[in-house]
């Protein structure tokens, strides 16, 4: 991966490879940690990051899921993250911004209490992370074997370290097999979202997107419901079976990372033109008109740096 200069960590700046913790941190041994994906992209004006806010408000309400108490406010994290960017003096298109919390070194053993948390924030430039062709012409989805877990048995809400091992084991599997990406269904055999990412569909002119009963609630996923319902297109939010996705018209999937990112195949079968459809199209060229600052009604969203 690229590196950077800096990486702020517990309220100071540290060069980028002096950011260590121990190795018997606690979040090492018990997956208790909380993460975010937020992304800067140079504008006209200079970098803006985009939905800075919910993203930090995002760990925060992940942290206290999962009994974590950051000892910084949204406020302060945001404005580490704003210095970050302006020390690290980037030059790229974009740049990733990974928060994070975790616990420390202090104890051992599953019961957490008196584990001291860690707070992080570290950027590094990060190009299309499905690829540059797949964003043009669409990437290969597979249903993988596994299912996302219940929400009796995880804490699905919460952007927690944890959940991700199900994520890695899933990708690993859609890769190993020949595709790009994987798709996890839930307990029920719905749609939930895929590795990293959420899933969008379109059928006779409808977009169609999973509720958030079993899955992150995306913001990405949210910006992309409130641009198509400002555009005119019908918006549902409803359940979608494996079958549902075979026959879809287009389909793509969104995220901090993946961004807007259309699919063409799912599990062989082609999906509409087999190509980045009209709609997939449309959307995803007014989603870089909104980060990269050239559309004023979503300005609001960008904090400039």
């Amino acid at each position: 991966m690229n590196s950077a200069k800096y990486i702020w960590m517990n309220g100071e700046f540290k060069a980028w490879n002096d950011a260590q913790t121990h190795v018997l941190s606690h979040t090492l041994h018990y997956g208790n940690g909380v993460i975010e994906g937020t992304k800067a992209y140079k504008t006209a004006k200079g970098y803006a990051i985009f939905r800075l806010n919910d993203h930090t408000k995002r760990l925060k309400e992940s942290a206290k899921m999962t009994l974590m108490d950051i000892p910084y406010s949204v406020e302060e994290m945001n404005q580490a993250q704003i210095e970050l960017l302006r020390r690290n003096e980037f030059q790229g298109d974009n740049v990733y911004i990974r928060p994070f919390a975790f616990l420390g070194y202090g104890v051992m053993g599953v019961y957490h209490k008196n584990a001291p948390v860690e707070t992080v924030m570290a950027a590094w430039e990060w190009g299309a992370y499905l690829g540059e062709e797949g964003m043009q012409k669409g990437i290969k989805l597979k249903i993988v074997s596994m299912t996302r877990p219940a929400n009796t048995s995880n804490m699905g809400k919460a952007k927690a370290t944890a959940n991700y091992l199900n994520s890695q084991m899933a990708k690993y599997e859609a890769i190993d097999c020949g595709y790009e990406e994987a798709l996890l269904l839930d307990d029920q055999g719905y749609v939930a979202e895929a590795s990293g990412a959420s899933f969008f569909m379109v059928k006779n002119g409808v977009l169609i997107t999973p509720p958030n009963d079993n899955s992150l609630e995306s913001i990405t996923q949210k910006t992309v419901i409130e641009v198509a319902q400002n555009m005119g297109i019908k918006v549902e939010r409803r359940r979608i079976s494996r079958e549902d996705v075979y026959v879809a018209d287009e389909a793509f999937l969104t995220g901090t990372a993946a961004e807007i990112t259309p699919v063409r195949i799912i599990d062989a079968r082609e999906i509409g033109c087999g190509a980045r459809g009209e709609m997939t199209e449309k959307l995803q060229s007014t989603y870089f008109d909104i980060v990269f600052g050239r559309n004023k009604e979503y300005e609001h969203y960008l904090t400039y740096i």
